[in-house]
């Protein structure tokens, strides 16, 4: 069976044999799908919840409307 890996930037699923990974010099191993999410996470140092193009933004999102309404 095949391991499902998600994109540790933008959150997409990575097909098996594709990507990249990276790993910290504490251990941390991160994936990614393509060479713009490891440009915007390794080398630019960007945020994945602040960039609107990644799935964790959409999700902080809908938590942040979801809050404004409650109020």
């Amino acid at each position: 069976m095949v391991e499902k890996r998600h994109c540790s930037f933008c959150g997409a699923e990575i097909e098996p044999g594709t990507g990249k990974m990276f790993v910290k010099k504490d251990g941390t191993v991160l994936n990614f799908c393509t060479n713009k999410c490891y440009k915007n996470m390794i080398e630019l140092k960007r945020v994945p919840r602040t960039t609107r193009w990644t799935e964790k933004f959409k999700t902080e999102k809908k938590a942040r409307l979801k809050a404004a309404e409650k109020k």
